[in-house]
């Protein structure tokens, strides 16, 4: 057999493969997800008078205490798209530890909370990509009289 016989049709199938899964499927599942989920699509964007604002998706690092504050983020300096991640850091990792107990005190500290009090998991720890905004209700009643006091 020659050469040819066999690199033709190997050339042919990666060219095929490559146009299939690199540029139709991919431009297929944009335009479904456009069509079929147009806000997630877009990246759930949070407007106010026409103005983007932020997304639903994406914390916020909130620091007023009128405002309920997002879960800790791992993101490059807080809630950064663009360096996405969590710590890595194994349960017995003192820094981990360290980290932990001092957003522990901070969150007692800005909430009026007892030396003491229990604070949720959510309050002190980071997501895994480091950037999710949502906090439970445990976290959120904690929250609340900070909130409503300082709100008029």
């Amino acid at each position: 057999m020659k050469l040819r016989e066999h690199l033709r049709p190997a050339i042919a199938s990666v060219i095929s493969l490559t146009l299939l899964t690199g540029c139709i499927f991919p431009l297929v599942l944009f335009a479904l997800g456009r069509l079929l989920y147009p806000g997630q699509a877009a990246g759930s964007l949070v407007t106010r008078n026409g103005v983007v604002i932020g997304s639903r998706l994406i914390g916020q690092d909130f620091t007023r205490p009128e405002y309920f504050h997002s879960r800790p983020s791992a993101a490059g300096s807080g809630y950064d798209g663009t360096s996405s991640g969590g710590t890595n850091l194994g349960p017995s990792n003192r820094k981990l530890i360290e980290d932990v107990r001092q957003l522990a005190e901070d969150y007692r500290r800005r909430n009026g909370l007892p030396p003491d009090a229990t604070v949720p998991i959510d309050a002190v720890t980071r997501s895994g990509s480091g950037l999710d905004p949502h906090i439970s209700l445990a976290n959120a009643a904690l929250q609340a009289p900070r909130v409503a006091r300082a709100r008029p």
